[in-house]
């Protein structure tokens, strides 16, 4: 009710950007984002209710998770920060902002499920998710598998 998930594999939707989550629901609608789950939630939304839904979530509170393993989480903050060295990964902080607090157009990432964000990476890398900024293509194919933990582990405990 208040966007928070029922599973660590769903977004968290309390305090997402409300044009992000806007587009979102309507890739969903079209069937430009894939979801088996989604895609019969929001056929009946029109774009006013998809507006008002995301503006509704996106004034709830977000509440982060503490990282599991510290010295992880470190580690993706380097590489949120200043990229990855050796993988020729770009810093995230350029666009998602200091905060991974996001835009209009980029998600909110701070305080998100770290195993539903290691999995949005993977779709990206792997082009399952094609909906979105084409450089999240070109950076999640480079990120190793620690790299995306590291990352995910990160986000998660921010608030």
């Amino acid at each position: 009710m208040h966007g928070e998930a029922a599973s660590e594999l769903s977004p968290r939707l309390a305090g997402q950007n409300a044009a992000y989550m806007a587009k979102q629901l309507a890739n969903f609608e079209s069937g430009e984002r894939r979801s088996s789950a989604m895609r019969p939630m929001v056929a009946a939304l029109t774009p006013e209710d998809m507006r008002a839904v995301a503006l509704y979530f996106s004034r709830q509170r977000a509440e982060p998770d503490l990282p599991v393993d510290a010295g992880l989480a470190a580690r993706g903050r380097r590489v949120y920060e200043k990229g990855g060295s050796a993988t020729e990964v770009a810093a995230c902080i350029g666009c998602h902002g200091e905060r991974a607090q996001g835009s209009e157009s980029l998600p909110r990432l701070a305080g998100q499920f770290p195993a539903y964000l290691a999995a949005q990476l993977k779709n990206f890398g792997s082009r399952e998710r094609t909906n979105d900024n084409a450089v999240m293509h070109t950076v999640a194919v480079r990120m190793t598998a620690e790299e995306i933990d590291a990352v995910a582990a990160y986000l998660g405990s921010l608030d």
